[in-house]
């Protein structure tokens, strides 16, 4: 495990209870994001809200998303500036992605965003997302779509990023990957789940004549209340959390 420069019980010391529990849980979600292969080295990123502030939560860069630790995370403000000593910086693509979402849509308490290959492959599809199976069905009232405009480098972009997102809480980033948003570390997952393993179906299927969901059944596909949302991700985090503790311990530290 590589170093990190404030000790975990020193860490613990200086937040309040609610940013432990955020640091544990999204400690927890990289190395979940690990564990399904859905990372890209170093690179991509996930982020949450510090509750009651402004602040985020996000990986240093240059940790594998499997190493990342709850007293490792790196606390910045909206603006980029971290708040806290470390050795490690943050990857500038992920604060132009991130911090605006965060400061559009005060729902936004988690972004997960991934380069999974089935997730590029299917982005980089002029159709997009095909309402091919059950995983597409559920996303498919709530699914935005962004136009590829480079490296996410450039401020400039911000507004067009949230533009294309929306209210919506699942996000295809055409020819780069997948961002999901959630009210919960857990919602975010779940979503991300969904539509990763939308795009894997997809991915398989292709190559044989295909058997769309048809459109008087997909007009039946409702976006999910937040309330469902919630309860749903309460039923599956815990149970993502136990996972982890028998493969992955240690992202509490």
């Amino acid at each position: 495990m590589l170093p990190s420069s404030v000790g975990t019980n020193d860490l613990r010391a200086r937040v309040s209870e609610e940013e432990w529990r955020v640091r544990c849980d999204l400690a927890a979600l990289y190395r979940l994001v690990a564990l399904f292969g859905w990372d890209d080295l170093i690179y991509t990123h996930i982020t949450a809200k510090v509750p009651g502030t402004e602040h985020i939560l996000i990986n240093p860069y240059g940790m594998l998303f499997e190493e990342v630790t709850a007293s490792s995370l790196l606390k910045i403000d909206i603006d980029g500036n971290k708040l806290m000593d470390s050795e490690y910086d943050i990857n500038p693509a992920g604060f132009i992605i991130h911090s605006c979402i965060h400061k559009a849509r005060k729902d936004a308490m988690c972004v997960l965003h991934t380069h999974s290959l089935n997730g590029v492959a299917v982005s980089a599809q002029k159709e997009g997302l095909l309402p091919l199976s059950q995983f597409a069905f559920i996303t498919w009232p709530s699914l935005g779509y962004h136009d590829y405009e480079g490296l996410a480098l450039n401020p400039e972009e911000q507004p067009r990023l949230v533009r294309d997102l929306g209210n919506n809480n699942y996000f295809i980033l055409r020819n780069h990957g997948l961002l999901t948003v959630g009210q919960s570390i857990g919602e975010a997952f779940q979503a991300m789940h969904r539509l990763e393993a939308a795009c894997m179906v997809q991915v398989r299927a292709q190559g044989a004549e295909l058997s769309p969901i048809p459109p008087h059944i997909l007009e039946r596909s409702t976006n999910e209340t937040p309330a469902d949302r919630a309860r749903k991700a309460a039923l599956v985090w815990p149970a993502m959390l136990r996972r982890l503790d028998r493969r992955n311990p240690g992202y509490a530290e």
